[in-house]
């Protein structure tokens, strides 16, 4: 049975390379050659923070960083961030068990054994459950990210005249929509949602 859950050959690598992830500046695509050139970072091993990063949610399919990876940056969101990106990379845990983060070592790779179909001695088993227990130290699971991440309030003024007729007066109107999003940890839903409200609402 195929599974989705990540992970990556040296996970100690990727603690590394978030901490100075951190430190630098957003840039606007995260490539290698930014990897290596501005983070430090070389080889192979290294190479597959990006891969790991893109299913975790903190890089767009084209490199680009995310929302989630701005905030992972920002010392007062940063745990909420990786929570989040965890939730996202392991979704398949945290589907079986809304509390995957919780779970002990052995309780946790039972878990992956069980999504996974493989043995327990398997090494993918084992590097699944290694990137998963390095990672989550960088989460906080008790805080939660600000409401702006899962809803939006969108006012907007209007002016509005009659065609070929003076401006006498300008009537401005402001309105607030209030959304309930799908429960859903795919940040794809929100983008469609959000893009079709700028779309069809926000353009003059």
């Amino acid at each position: 049975m195929a599974s989705k859950l990540p992970y990556v050959n040296q996970p100690g690598t990727m603690v590394k390379i978030l901490n100075k992830v951190k430190e630098a500046k957003t840039p606007d695509r995260f490539t290698q050659d930014f990897l290596e050139t501005k983070l430090g970072f070389k080889g192979g091993t290294a190479r597959q923070f990006i891969p790991l990063s893109k299913k975790l949610g903190l890089l767009n399919s084209d490199g680009t960083p995310t929302d989630l990876y701005k905030k992972l940056r920002n010392d007062s969101t940063s745990g909420a961030a990786m929570a989040e990106a965890l939730k996202i990379g392991y979704r398949e845990a945290f589907e079986r068990n809304e509390y995957a983060n919780d779970l002990n070592k052995e309780q946790f790779k039972g878990l992956v054994v069980e999504i996974t179909g493989l043995e327990a001695k398997n090494k993918v088993v084992r590097l699944i459950c290694q990137t998963f227990e390095t990672l989550k130290p960088f989460a906080n699971f008790d805080v939660k990210l600000p409401q702006t991440t899962v809803e939006e309030k969108i006012s907007k003024k209007e002016e509005i005249s009659k065609p070929g007729e003076a401006r006498d007066f300008d009537l401005n109107l402001s309105y607030t929509i209030n959304l309930v999003l799908p429960k859903t940890d795919d940040p794809a839903v929100f983008n469609a949602i959000f893009r079709s409200l700028r779309d069809n609402l926000l353009r003059k």
